[in-house]
């Protein structure tokens, strides 16, 4: 792809977090049903809800940019969603397998946060200060998600998963 400007790189981009979201949007639902601790099945439920805004959001910009909401294949996402669908594959302590998962989201908030940021950025430097905005908001929930499932690691599914000795 030839880009000329970094509006070019910016909706290329907007394209590629979008199929990103969507992905996203099929593979919580798995792992809301493969968490054992409620508390992080919750989590992931309030990201699910979340993620369905953040598709929102980006079909906002894409409309304000007089842009169509298409999807460029994310590459980058799908092997991260792997490595998820992984964790939540593993047998044995269930405490052990919601680190995993805990991990393997993370993991996904950690790329969605270098996006948004890029994002962001990008906006306000083409003077699209609405996009910029609504970027910072989801911006945040990544952040704030990413905080939420730290807390719930440290705060008992670490200490229980590292309780269970292996026979």
């Amino acid at each position: 792809m030839k880009v000329n400007s970094l509006r070019e790189v910016f909706v290329d981009e907007l394209k590629d977090v979008y199929d990103a979201e969507q992905q996203i949007v099929k593979a919580l639902p798995e792992m809301v049903k493969a968490a054992s601790t409620p508390e992080l099945g919750e989590a992931f439920e309030q990201h699910l809800q979340e993620t369905k805004g953040h598709v929102q959001r980006l079909e906002q910009i894409f409309q304000a940019m007089g842009e169509d909401a298409k999807a460029k294949k994310c590459d980058g996402l799908r092997g991260i969603l792997k490595e998820g669908e992984d964790a939540i594959d593993l047998d044995g302590d269930a405490n052990a397998r919601d680190a995993a998962l805990i991990a393997a989201a993370q993991r996904v908030e950690h790329y969605e946060m270098a996006v948004y940021g890029s994002l962001r950025s990008w906006a306000n430097q083409i003077g699209d200060t609405r996009a910029a905005g609504l970027l910072d908001e989801t911006l945040s929930e990544e952040k704030a998600a990413d905080e939420k499932l730290t807390q719930i690691a440290e705060r008992g599914v670490n200490t229980s998963a590292a309780q269970h000795v292996s026979m």
